[in-house]
């Protein structure tokens, strides 16, 4: 197989914090300094001189390497902040490595994020012209392609008005249908296909396997499993900047939602986001018996236990909670206004116990993210911190649930009279 991307020890790393003093002159006034072993004159009063010169790091990736072969499609895996879209932009050329090199054979086309490749002041129509001649694409080629676009992006109506004044959803679908219409060697796609609605998500990785299947290449990050295992042939696992695992992509998938449900043993340990007004300061899930537990029975009550603290007062505070299954697909979102229930907020201490009635998801691993926060900030959010296995019910008397089955619907028949 003739390989079109080679990726050999590609690290990346970025300087945290300020970089530079904001203008060139104070630069070369601290670099002289540093050279006549002299104290910074850009110095505040407070600071100190070695927080004035020591600066701080982030690896976002270290030691990178594998290939791709024509016709792969290559699935990138990993959690977020994992190192997946820093990758993919070396690879598009949007930023280069620290260390390391990369070979590429062929004309890339790349969606990396909403808005990327597209100039805000021109329109639909100048950006699709703009695109497909980055690609180098003669303008013959362009026109020959562009009802094609158009009609596959749903913008029509909007094509000849400036892209700056487009939703992000209609950025996406003309940045998509663009990239993967001017018949690039490689297609580069990251997460921004969840910014879509669901029918134009069907509609893009319906389009990603016509292109596979012509023979040319595209590497797809995403966090809905499902869809993974649709697409791609072969998967990489990347964790904490590092490549954990190259394999065929059912086996990276069982072997990273298997990391998920292990998970974080401490609250400590997980990645946090909102200003902690309000923080979660424990959670877990209980039977109707109040045990603690990580599986349920079909039909059985499932109890989610919130308990937080208030650093600060607050307006207003809503709480709620999603479920996924193990592709990371959303099942279901529950929050406290589904039953118009007041959360009061001059309390210090909170402890919310949520019953879930008749547990019908079809049996399988869920994984619960939570959120806490008003209308217009969030206190605190945690994606993916409690995990639990739904276990058939022999009383259903179903022993075989179809692969893309989310729920269970239970039912009764009767033959009706007249019939």
């Amino acid at each position: 197989m003739k390989v079109v991307i080679k990726v050999e020890n590609i690290s990346k790393r970025y300087n945290l914090g300020e970089v530079g003093t904001g203008t060139l002159s104070r630069d070369i006034n601290a670099w002289w300094a540093r050279m006549k072993g002299k104290e910074n004159p850009n110095l505040k009063v407070t600071e100190t001189e070695k927080s004035g010169y020591e600066n701080t790091f982030h690896q976002a990736l270290s030691n990178i390497s594998f290939n791709v072969n024509e016709g792969d499609v290559l699935g990138i895996i990993g959690k977020n902040g994992a190192g997946k879209s820093t990758l993919l932009k070396i690879l598009s050329r949007v930023t280069t490595p620290s260390s390391g090199q990369f070979k590429v054979k062929g004309r890339i086309a790349s969606l990396l994020e909403v808005g990327t490749g597209f100039h805000p002041d021109l329109t639909g129509r100048e950006n699709v012209f703009l695109n497909g001649a980055i690609l180098g694409m003669r303008k013959s080629e362009i026109r020959s392609k562009f009802d094609e676009i158009i009609e596959f992006s749903g913008v029509e109506k909007f094509i000849d008005t400036p892209v700056k004044r487009y939703s992000s959803g209609m950025y996406v679908r003309l940045a998509f249908a663009v990239a993967a219409h001017l018949e690039p060697e490689i297609l580069i796609v990251d997460e921004v296909l969840a910014v879509g609605d669901l029918e134009f998500q069907k509609k893009c990785l319906g389009k990603m396997k016509d292109v596979s299947e012509q023979g040319r290449t595209v590497l797809f990050v995403s966090h809905n499993m499902n869809a993974m295992q649709q697409l791609c042939s072969r998967g990489i696992l990347i964790s904490k900047g590092s490549l954990e695992m190259d394999a065929d992509i059912n086996t990276v998938v069982n072997h990273y939602i298997g990391l998920a449900k292990t998970g974080a043993a401490n609250i400590s340990e997980f990645a946090r986001r909102g200003n902690k007004a309000i923080s979660f300061t424990d959670f877990y899930i209980t039977d109707s018996g109040l045990n603690k537990v990580d599986r349920v029975m079909m039909k059985d009550d499932l109890f989610v236990n919130l308990l937080m603290k208030a650093k600060e007062e607050v307006r207003q505070l809503d709480v709620s909670f999603t479920i996924r299954n193990a592709f990371g697909e959303a099942i279901t979102h529950v929050q406290n206004m589904d039953n118009d229930f007041i959360i009061p907020v001059n309390q210090e201490d909170y402890f919310f116990r949520i019953r879930l009635k008749d547990i019908l998801f079809v049996p399988g691993t869920y994984f619960i993210s939570i959120w806490a926060g008003n209308s217009t900030e969030a206190y605190d959010c945690i994606d993916n911190c409690m995990s639990f296995e739904v276990l058939n019910n022999p009383d259903l008397n179903r022993l075989i649930y179809p692969h893309n089955i989310r729920v269970f619907q239970n039912s009764q028949w009767e033959i009706a009279a007249g019939a």
